[in-house]
C-alpha cells in the first residue's frame, strides 16, 4: 500500500511539469502503414485516430515546422532501391495523404529530417553508404533527388564497419549545418548548408569529428540550449558528451549507455532530452532491452540515474512528449508502444499501465492538435 501510495503522489507532482495538451501521435513502422493516435498529455492515454497504408516501411518520420507536412523514408533494400514518400497532415482530422515519393540515391534509408523553413530534406541512405538532399515544392511534395554525397573508409569491426553506413542526418538547431552519423567509418561529418542552391546544398567542409574505434555513431540530439549535443553510440552502447558551437563538437564526456556484457551484446539505438534540458535518456536493444536515465549537469555533463526495463523486445525509437511529462517506448518486435511517466523531481521512469499494440513500431513523433 505504501509503494502504491508513492506513486500516485509521483503522478500527483508532474502535473506542474507542464500544461496539458493532446497530441497526434505518428508512428513508422516496419510494415506498409503509418498511424496516427490521439495522445493525451493529463492521462498518458492513447485512442486510434486514422492510418494510411500502401508505402513499404515507412520506417523513419518527420514533420516541417509548419506541421502540414511529414515525410517518410521507405527502407528498402535487395534489388529496390531507397525512397522517401511525401504527406500532407489534416490537423482536423488527424489523417495523413499520400502526395508522392521518389528515391534517394541509396539503399536503406533510415533517417530523415526536415530543415526548419520546410524546403528542404536530408536522407541518411545506411547500406549504400552515402546521404541525400530532396527539395520540396509549395505543397509539400518532393522533387526529384537534388544531391548524393557518398562517403569513403571502414573502421575495426569487420563484420559490422568493412564500408560506410550513414545512420543520421541531422540539422544542427541555427539550420546552418547538417549532421551525418557513420557507424561504418567512426566519423560525424559536418556540411555546411545553403538553402538557396537548388544543387548542391550541402557543401562538404571538411570537418569530420573522429569518433572511438569501433563505437559505431548512430543518433545525434541537441540540448535545448543549444551550447551540448549527445551522441549514441550503437556499438560501444556509449553516450559522447560535446560542447558544441557553430558546426564544431569538442568532447567533453563519454559515459555507457548500455550495461550488458561484451561488445557482441551492445545495441543501443536512441536518444532524447526532457524539453526542460533536465534530463537525457538512451534506449538500449540486444540483451538489455532497457532505458537509460541521465541527469543533465549546469556545465553539460551527465550522470546516471539508473536503468528502465522498457517492458518489451528491441526499443529502436522513443520519444518524449513535448509537455515534458511522459516518454513513449517502441518496442519493435514485441509490437507494443508503452507509456511511462516522467517523474519531475527525478527523471525517473514510471509505467502508466498504457500500451498501445501495434505491429513493428519503430518511429515516434507528435504534433499538437491545436
Amino acid at each position: 500500500m505504501k509503494k502504491i501510495l508513492v506513486i500516485l503522489f509521483s503522478f500527483i507532482t508532474i502535473a506542474s511539469f507542464a500544461q496539458n495538451k493532446d497530441f497526434y501521435l505518428l508512428v513508422g513502422t516496419y510494415t506498409t502503414d503509418i498511424s496516427v493516435y490521439k495522445f493525451n498529455s493529463a492521462t498518458g492515454k492513447a485512442t486510434f485516430v486514422s492510418k494510411i497504408s500502401g508505402t513499404e516501411n515507412p520506417s523513419y518520420l518527420a514533420i516541417t515546422k509548419n506541421e502540414k507536412f511529414v515525410y517518410a523514408v521507405n527502407e528498402n533494400h535487395n534489388d529496390k532501391h531507397g525512397e522517401v514518400s511525401a504527406f500532407s497532415f489534416d490537423k482536423k482530422k488527424g489523417a495523413l495523404t499520400f502526395l508522392n515519393k521518389t528515391e534517394t540515391g541509396g539503399d536503406d534509408p533510415c533517417y530523415v529530417d526536415v530543415d526548419s523553413t520546410g524546403k528542404w530534406i536530408v536522407v541518411a541512405n545506411y547500406s549504400s553508404g552515402n546521404l541525400s538532399a530532396l527539395k520540396t515544392n509549395a505543397d509539400g511534395s518532393l522533387q526529384p533527388l537534388a544531391q548524393t554525397i557518398d562517403h569513403q573508409g571502414y573502421s575495426v569491426n569487420f563484420l559490422r564497419q568493412s564500408k560506410p553506413h550513414v545512420h543520421c542526418t541531422t540539422f544542427s538547431p541555427d539550420g546552418k549545418y547538417v549532421f551525418a552519423n557513420d557507424l561504418g567509418t567512426d566519423k560525424v561529418y559536418q556540411y555546411k548548408f545553403d538553402a538557396n542552391n537548388d544543387q548542391q546544398p550541402l557543401i562538404d567542409s571538411g570537418i569530420t569529428t573522429e569518433v572511438t574505434d569501433g563505437f559505431g555513431p548512430r543518433h545525434i540530439t541537441f540540448h535545448p540550449n543549444k551550447k551540448y549535443a549527445y551522441l549514441i553510440t550503437e556499438m560501444a552502447g556509449k553516450i559522447v558528451a560535446y560542447q558544441y558551437n557553430d558546426g564544431i563538437l569538442h568532447d567533453m564526456q563519454t559515459i555507457e549507455s548500455d550495461n550488458t556484457g561484451g561488445k557482441e551484446d551492445k545495441g543501443s539505438a536512441d536518444i532524447h532530452i526532457t524539453p526542460n534540458g533536465q534530463y537525457l535518456y538512451t534506449s538500449n536493444r540486444a540483451k538489455a532491452n532497457d532505458i537509460t536515465i541521465y541527469r543533465i549537469g549546469s556545465t553539460g555533463l551527465l550522470t546516471e540515474l539508473g536503468h528502465q526495463s522498457c517492458l518489451g523486445v528491441h526499443p529502436r525509437n522513443f520519444t518524449i512528449d513535448p509537455t515534458g511529462k511522459f516518454l513513449l517506448v517502441a518496442n519493435r518486435d514485441t509490437n507494443n508502444i508503452v507509456v511511462f511517466a516522467i517523474m519531475k523531481s527525478t527523471g525517473m521512469l514510471v509505467p502508466t499501465g498504457t500500451q498501445i499494440q501495434i505491429d513493428k513500431p519503430v518511429c515516434l513523433k507528435m504534433i499538437p492538435v491545436n
